[in-house]
């Protein structure tokens, strides 16, 4: 939701934080994976109750997947750069999750319900991109994307900042994550009004 809000107030940092990482050779894809490496010890340190430990390594992670496509602007963009990223987030999105579940006995099931919450929206995100692809659909309100990034109540930025509350409460995780869960549906509701909307219309 505040996604293509945020975006025109962090491409500028990014972009100049990303040309010492071009100087020195560093690839966009390298930039993905150490985000998803420190995303997993997030969810590590966070499984063993480290949880500010966690915080600040999902910091650290969010940063290198913003970092990345700045890096690859800068250099070049690929079709597998793209497919990387967005890959690796999905996997940094329900590791999180894990690490709360396997943090105390309580948080297991609605860690389990949040992570159902992910793949409805994280499918109707992929599913609405594929057909957007199709007929030749874009749009950069979110930044210059491999595919087209489509809208909703819980986008990245809102992930993130549950992810922050629950490390800096994590006593309040398991109401906390059947709260998102819910938005998560509603989110992959609404989307799929929207490709009603969209796609019942002949193609150009």
């Amino acid at each position: 939701m505040f996604d293509a809000k945020l975006r025109p107030l962090i491409d500028r940092p990014l972009a100049r934080l990303a040309i010492p990482l071009v100087r020195l050779g560093f690839s966009a894809n390298q930039i993905t994976v150490a985000g998803l490496a420190a995303g997993l010890a997030a969810a590590g340190a966070i499984a063993l109750g480290h949880t500010i430990w966690g915080l600040a390594l999902i910091a650290l992670s969010r940063l290198a997947d913003g970092l990345d496509g700045a890096v690859a602007r800068q250099t070049r963009q690929t079709d597998f750069g793209g497919y990387l990223d967005i890959t690796l987030d999905f996997v940094f999105y329900a590791a999180i999750p894990v690490g709360f579940g396997l943090l105390h006995p309580d948080n297991a099931v609605p860690a389990l319900v949040l992570l159902a919450g992910f793949v409805l929206s994280g499918t109707s995100f992929l599913a609405f991109a594929v057909l957007a692809a199709k007929r030749g659909i874009s749009t950069d309100i979110r930044g210059k994307k491999s595919f087209y990034f489509v809208g909703g109540l819980t986008e990245g930025a809102e992930t993130i900042a549950f992810f922050v509350l629950a490390c800096l409460k994590p006593g309040w995780f398991w109401w906390m994550a059947y709260i998102f869960a819910g938005l998560c549906v509603l989110t992959a509701v609404t989307r799929t009004l929207e490709a009603r909307a969209v796609f019942r219309r002949e193609p150009p």
